[in-house]
């Protein structure tokens, strides 16, 4: 059985009010996917790289069942998202969105146990990990100790996304689709946290789909990479077989050698929007 699989998928957003033409018509949106299908297998860690306005996010939002397609069929691991009622998701799929606010006082702390408890993992933790304490393990690797007291509205954007890799993984659902997951911490707590969840996924079977911007991380930690082409075309394989000079220039149509600055240019920018959330945070509170 595919993890994954689309069959005949098209997908389209909404029109936004108010957005209308130089005739004052309204713009309807293209097909972000139009009569797509395709298939791909589950177990490891997967990053998805490809150019800004790719379809990597929609794409992950649709596989994970939190957006459905107009027309079409969407299946994860047998499974048909459009036809489970919110639990049943949340066990098939957890999703980490790229700008996730909450809106809560309660500490850190408190919330993290009560993913874990309401969750699956627990149920697989002493196979894990001999003592079974998985929630001192991963409030370890990601750096929470000093953070369970405080409460999640008052932790930086680098702090918060600690907190939302525990909580996906804490939750034990059977596959976790991330969305650029790690764009607001440091570089050295990147490293730590993808190492572990290619640690994670060999000890749980779980699935992890990851959109990266880093090319050098994606190389270096992910079993598979899922590439994305201009025009909705993709490439499957491991890190090697995908992430050639050639393929590389094609999916970003750009030379091989001007990657490396373009890829700098996009966590400039990324570390630009969370440094204005802080901003925006620190004149609220």
């Amino acid at each position: 059985m595919d993890f994954l699989q689309f069959d005949d998928v098209t997908f389209s957003y909404p029109p936004v009010d108010g957005d209308v033409d130089s005739n004052g018509k309204q713009i309807v949106p293209a097909p972000v996917f139009e009569h797509f299908s395709g298939s791909l297998p589950g177990g490891g860690f997967i990053s998805l790289v490809g150019q800004n306005g790719c379809g990597k996010s929609t794409f992950l939002m649709l596989a994970s069942g939190r957006l459905l397609p107009d027309s079409g069929n969407i299946k994860l691991l047998g499974k048909n998202p459009a036809k489970l009622n919110q639990e049943e998701k949340n066990l098939l799929a957890s999703v980490i969105y790229q700008n996730v606010e909450f809106d809560t006082e309660d500490k850190t702390g408190g919330l993290l146990a009560q993913v874990y408890s309401a969750g699956a993992l627990k149920n697989n933790a002493k196979a894990i990990r001999s003592d079974g304490d998985l929630l001192a393990e991963i409030i370890e690797i990601f750096e929470l100790d000093s953070l369970l007291e405080r409460p999640l509205t008052h932790l930086s954007k680098g702090e918060k996304q600690r907190v939302i890799l525990a909580f996906s993984l804490l939750y034990g659902s059977a596959s976790v689709f991330m969305d650029e997951p790690m764009f607001a911490m440091e570089d050295r707590q990147k490293e730590n946290a993808l190492a572990y969840l290619k640690e994670f996924v060999k000890k749980t079977g779980t699935t992890i789909y990851c959109s990266m911007h880093e090319l050098d991380l994606s190389k270096k930690y992910s079993d598979y990479v899922l590439l994305f082409y201009p025009g909705r075309e993709m490439a499957f394989g491991t890190p090697e077989e995908v992430l050639t000079p050639k393929d590389l220039e094609k999916a970003y149509q750009i030379p091989a050698e001007m990657l490396k600055h373009k890829e700098d240019m996009t966590r400039e920018q990324l570390k630009a929007v969370a440094k204005t959330i802080d901003e925006q945070f620190s004149k609220k509170n």
